[in-house]
């Protein structure tokens, strides 16, 4: 072998060692403890907890005696508190302001409402929720939002995101404040088999992740029946088979019993507010593994600050007769087993007010352990993500929060969440 072959085989492996080496002293590994720990993929809590984190990755957890800490391990010891997984809330509007209701949300330009939503991620992420579902936006802000997450340019959640709502000419999903001779219409508005099939490759085409359509009638638009189904069955079953194909999931704003029936049967992944049921609907929801997203806080903001906001007395009427129907409904999904999944309709009240909901939610029928499931396992197994998110288990992403004492004997202590970590970061941090 000559000289320049040797030099050049010792420089080869000079340079793959000084790639090995780099990785090793880049990864970094913390252990996170506190007194307990939620363990929600078995539904109990284990005590004197511990989880280890290499750099975006869990590498163990469980109870700090039976692991194996690296000795160069950061250690971060939050004391008297409550480990458990990234919240993921399933229904929000990170672009929408609570203050901003009926027609005030027509000074509301399309860059302004992009710019409001980086203050609402940063107030989403800072309430402990590292993942949300988007379910709708105009323009495709949300996707804007998300990219500029994504490429660190702003601090906010995990985004999947819906793009414009999909929705029947006059319906919910559509932009009924203005009268016939500004001719105006939402942009996902879309009648016939094929003009859903159209609208669902549209927003594909500009980034969304998941599908989001108007099946009835919604409180808080102008001119429609809550309860009344707006798009057909063929309808229904053309735009979520367009979104299957696509390996998108689709979830649908339905308050009507009839509407929630039909797309259950069409083939829906999720059906959002769920007002109105039967025991028809609630079998339909289990046999098919449909979830169920029901946002039981909002009708507090909607009632007590809605007015003020610019909620029109339409709307108020609306929330009046279904909010309470809705909680009854809640708690009966909740006894028959139907797969229930976190959903606060935030920007119809105030992003960061996410957890309020918990409470609620254990008040009307649900066990603090399930309210917790609803808001980590649970959203990971709709949105086909299980194997990354929604627990503290090996391998996943280290999306991590904790609340101070025990929320199981006080769900308004998730309103308190002093710790978030999101993929391996930390992002908030206060004594505890």
């Amino acid at each position: 072998m000559n000289w320049v072959s040797l030099f050049s085989k010792k420089l080869l492996t000079f340079s793959i060692t000084a790639i090995v080496c780099s990785t090793a002293v880049f990864a970094e590994t913390t252990v996170i403890t506190a007194d307990r720990m939620v363990d929600v993929a078995n539904g109990k809590v284990v005590k004197q907890a511990a989880v280890i984190v290499t750099d975006n990755i869990i590498t163990a957890s469980g109870r700090l005696k039976d692991l194996t800490v690296p000795n160069e391990a950061k250690r971060i010891d939050l004391g008297n508190a409550t480990l458990m997984p990234g919240l993921m809330d399933m229904h929000v509007h990170l672009t929408s302001d609570a203050t901003r209701h009926g027609y005030k949300r027509l000074e509301v330009s399309l860059p302004r409402a992009a710019i409001t939503g980086v203050k609402h991620a940063k107030a989403t992420l800072d309430a402990g929720f590292t993942t949300v579902r988007n379910v709708g936006a105009p323009g495709f802000a949300d996707v804007a939002l998300r990219d500029a997450i994504n490429a660190g340019d702003v601090v906010g959640p995990r985004m999947f995101v819906a793009g414009p709502s999909l929705g029947v000419t006059g319906g919910h999903c559509d932009s009924n404040l203005l009268p016939y001779e500004y001719d105006n219409y939402s942009e996902g508005v879309a009648d016939g088999p094929w003009e859903v099939r159209k609208k669902v490759r549209r927003n594909i085409k500009y980034g969304a992740t998941v599908i989001k359509f108007c099946a009835t009638g919604g409180v808080l638009s102008k001119g429609t029946k809550v309860g009344a189904q707006q798009y057909t069955f063929e309808e229904m079953k053309a735009l979520i088979d367009e979104a299957h194909l696509r390996g998108l999931t689709v979830a649908t704003h339905a308050h009507g019993t009839n509407g929630i029936k039909a797309a259950i049967k069409a083939g829906v992944d999720s059906v959002e507010h769920v007002s109105l049921l039967d025991d028809e609907a609630i079998d339909l929801a289990k046999k098919n593994g449909t979830y169920f997203s029901m946002d039981i806080y909002v009708t507090e903001y909607i009632l007590g600050e809605g007015e003020k906001a610019g909620i029109l007395e339409e709307s108020l009427n609306k929330e009046r007769i279904v909010g309470k129907t809705q909680r009854e409904n809640f708690e009966k999904a909740v006894k028959a087993g139907v797969n229930m999944v976190f959903g606060s309709d935030a920007g119809v009240y105030p992003h960061g007010d996410n957890p309020k909901q918990f409470a609620r939610m254990v008040k009307f029928g649900m066990t603090p352990i399930q309210a917790i499931q609803a808001a980590t396992i649970n959203p990971a197994r709709l949105l086909k993500q299980e194997a990354t998110l929604g627990s503290l288990e090996k391998g996943k992403l280290a999306d991590i929060v904790a609340v101070p004492g025990n929320p199981l004997d006080d769900m308004s202590l998730m309103e308190k969440v002093g710790f978030v970590m999101k993929d391996g970061q930390i992002v908030k941090q206060y004594a505890m």
